[in-house]
This record gives C-alpha cells, sequence and structure tokens, in this order.
C-alpha cells in the first residue's frame, strides 16, 4: 500500500488500485512495481495521488473485476474522503475493464472510474502537440469511446422521431451517437493517410541524400531523451516521468567515420499498451520499420527490465518487426550510473560475453556513449560496397561527390589520373555508377 506524500492543491484527487491477478499474474512481475508504474501515469497528468494499493483477486469478477468485499471497502474510504474534504475522487484501475465492469465500478463506488486504457489515452491527449499526435490520439480515444457508449450515456433509451411521412420510431440515440462517432473516426483517417503520404515523401527525400535513419525504442522513461539529447546536442524535452515524449523528433548526428546520419527518438511503450493505440500511431511507427537500425533503450537500473524488454519486443511484433528484423537491433543498457559497482561491473561483462551487441551506457553522464557511437557506425558500415575508382584530375565534381558520401580507405595520384578506393554504401554507390 502506498501513500501520497505531495500533493497538488487543484489537482483531480484519485485513488489507485492494481489488481494483482494471482492465478494468472507472470511470476518474474515485482506487483511494487506495478503499482508505482501505475501512480507514475496518474502522476503524468497531474492528478492528485491520496491513495495506492495492490488489490490481490484469484479471478476477476465478470460484473465488475473487484469482488463484493474490495468495492466496499474502497467505497467507504471514497466516500469518507468525500466528506472530509468536500471533494469527489476518481478511482484508477490498473487493469483493462470492459464497459459492464466499469459501469458496475463506478455504480459501486460512486465516483468516476477509469481504466489503465482510459488514462494512457487521457495522457497522451494531454501531452500530444503535433498535428499528427493529436490527430493519432483523437482516433484511439474514439474508438475506445465508440465501445462504451453503453456506459458514457444516460439518454440512451430516449429516441427521436422520424422526419415528415415517414414517421417510425426514428433512431435510438445510442445509435445517433456511434453513427457521429463513425463519422469523426472516418475523417480522422482520411487525414492520417495525408500524413502517412507526407511521411513517406520525406522518407523518399531522405533516401535520396541517403542518410542512414536509426529510431531509438524502448519503454517508457527508459531515458531514450535524454540519451537522444546526449547524442544530437538536442534539447528535447526529457523528463523523469512516464510519456514525457509522445511526437517523434529527428535530429542528425555525426558518427566517428565522418558519416552522418538521421537518428528519431520515438513514443515510449509500456506494458499492456491499449491496441487502440497501437493501431493509430501506425503512422509513427511505421518510421521504426523502415529504419537502418532500431537502437533499443533498456533501463538496466529497473528491477523489472528484463520484463518490459519482453513488452517492447511483443509491441514491436505488433507493428511487424519479427525476429528476423532483431539483426537490425543495437540494445542499449542506459542507467548503469544508478547501479551499484558490483552490478555495473557484471553488466559490463555480460555485454562483453554478448560481443557487444548490448552497449552499457550512462545517457545522463555520458560514460559507453562514444563505445555506442564506434558500433553503431561499424553496423551502418556492414554491407557496404568497397570499390576501386578512376578518376581524371579534371573531375572535380566525382571526386568531391565520393569525399563527401563515402569513406576514402585510399588514394594514389599520378600525372594520369586519381587511383581512389572508397567505401559505399549500396545505395550511394548505386547512384555513383549511374551518374550521379
Amino acid at each position: 500500500m502506498v501513500e501520497a506524500t505531495q500533493v497538488r492543491e487543484f489537482a483531480t484527487p484519485c485513488f489507485v488500485v492494481h489488481p494483482n491477478v494471482t492465478t494468472t499474474h507472470h511470476a518474474t512481475r515485482d506487483t511494487d512495481s506495478d503499482l508505482a508504474e501505475a501512480v507514475g501515469l496518474a502522476g503524468a497528468i497531474d492528478l492528485q495521488i491520496v491513495h495506492a494499493e495492490v488489490i490481490n483477486i484469484a479471478k476477476p469478477r465478470p460484473s465488475a473485476f473487484l469482488g463484493k468485499g474490495s468495492i466496499e471497502r474502497l467505497n467507504q474510504m471514497v466516500s469518507t474522503y468525500a466528506e472530509q474534504k468536500g471533494n469527489k475522487a476518481i478511482v484508477i484501475m490498473d487493469c483493462t475493464l470492459s464497459p459492464v465492469q466499469q459501469r458496475n465500478l463506478e455504480r459501486g463506488l460512486n465516483c468516476k472510474v477509469i481504466d489503465r486504457t482510459g488514462l494512457i489515452l487521457e495522457i497522451f491527449g494531454v501531452r500530444a502537440r503535433t498535428k499528427e499526435g493529436r490527430l493519432q490520439v483523437d482516433l484511439a480515444a474514439l474508438t475506445y469511446q465508440r465501445s462504451r457508449l453503453v456506459r458514457s450515456w444516460t439518454h440512451l433509451e430516449r429516441q427521436r422521431g422520424g422526419a415528415g411521412f415517414m414517421g417510425g420510431p426514428g433512431e435510438r440515440q445510442i445509435e445517433i451517437d456511434r453513427r457521429l462517432i463513425d463519422q469523426r473516426i472516418d475523417r480522422i483517417k482520411r487525414e492520417l493517410k495525408d500524413v502517412r503520404r507526407t511521411r513517406d515523401l520525406h522518407r523518399k527525400a531522405r533516401k535520396k541524400v541517403p542518410y542512414s535513419v536509426i529510431a531509438l525504442v524502448g519503454y517508457t522513461n527508459a531515458g531514450k531523451s535524454t540519451f537522444f539529447n546526449t547524442l544530437t546536442k538536442a534539447d528535447v524535452v526529457a523528463r523523469d516521468q512516464l510519456f514525457a515524449t509522445l511526437d517523434p523528433t529527428m535530429r542528425t548526428i555525426d558518427l566517428p567515420d565522418g558519416r552522418q546520419a538521421v537518428l528519431s527518438d520515438t513514443v515510449g511503450f509500456v506494458s499492456e499498451l491499449p491496441h487502440e493505440l497501437v493501431n493509430a500511431f501506425h503512422a509513427t511507427l511505421e518510421e521504426v520499420n523502415e529504419a537502418d537500425l532500431i537502437v533499443h533503450v533498456r533501463d538496466i537500473s529497473h528491477p523489472d527490465t528484463d520484463v518490459q524488454k519482453r513488452d517492447v519486443e511483443r509491441v514491436l511484433g505488433d507493428i511487424g518487426i519479427d525476429e528476423q528484423s532483431q539483426r537490425r537491433m543495437i540494445e542499449v543498457l542506459n542507467k548503469i550510473d544508478r547501479l551499484d559497482p558490483k552490478a555495473k561491473s557484471a553488466t559490463a561483462s555480460r555485454a562483453k560475453r554478448d560481443n557487444s551487441v548490448a552497449i552499457p551506457v550512462s545517457a545522463m553522464t555520458g560514460e559507453g556513449c562514444e563505445h555506442f557511437l564506434d558500433v553503431l557506425a561499424e553496423r551502418l558500415a556492414e554491407g557496404f560496397e568497397i570499390l576501386d575508382i578512376k578518376i581524371d584530375h579534371a573531375d572535380g565534381r566525382r571526386l568531391a561527390w565520393l569525399y563527401q558520401n563515402g569513406e576514402v580507405i585510399d588514394r594514389e595520384d599520378t600525372d594520369a589520373e586519381i587511383s581512389i578506393k572508397v567505401r559505399l554504401s549500396p545505395i550511394r554507390a548505386a547512384r555513383f555508377q549511374q551518374g550521379l
């Protein structure tokens, strides 16, 4: 059980409940960490957390998820708080509720109830800044709301009369509401198609340059944005807060071999990420699917780091990144500055045994970042072609292009010509051979 220590004067008070289903709960997952994550999600939109606890249940009750005894006890706590403070609280259920369960819980607790999906959608709605981000959140929220019309409206049995000579009972209000939501969903999907088309054009433009694209992925609050800022010298918002980054950000980085690449910071994943959000954010997550390399940033100091890794891999699988695609992934073990010396040494030894596939770093202090860039350059160079090219002295344009777009390994100048050995990506090699 967790009691709040800091509250905001004007924030909405809430009770956070994490139901631990003892018969199905994964043995490796820590319930205290689950509760702390639920509290973090609620705190991400500045809710005033007055009480938080884990409730163990053997099996969810179909009608209300929780047992009658738990509902009565929570109702007493919520009612007492309302009487003392003169302010009604809401209850956050850290699980996915059916519309019927949500409605019955609200009746039993006599207050508003929000499940995990609704809470995450609320966070995304507050944080999204770009037009694309807002469209994606709106689509997810409408899809979620459509299934809950039976709970959300009190006037659903009201009927409207038919128009003119048609007569008849007319449409029920719920049918009108559902039709209006469907119309908005169709409109947003059309707008997102335009967004996807624009992204495709940008992607094609980058391929013409072309820069390699590296996408950062990871569990929310794993330190992706701090790592992004350290590598790019940018000032993307980086807070010790869940879902601090929603809208994707791109910056160029300089690699040790002199080449440049594009680094993309993406939205963080979370366990039980709502299906509506995975579908809605396909336009953004396509950047991950199209990336040359995927960098999975992990919080190695978190007690559930291995479970979080599986959650991320599950979402990546949902967007089409299968096991075969894993070969273009680099794992970054972030926050080693939070480890004690013994754990830090063990992490470094394990990474060494794994042949540097897993790279220990501290985005906060910069430790390990140079080694990461070296590995990044090596991985991007895999598959590059080494060409032996002879160029006339007067052909300065082609010579300059090779220096700008490739890695010159060797050069020999004679009176007749310049012999140059250069490493190029397959795309750039093809461009050079086709006359640029």
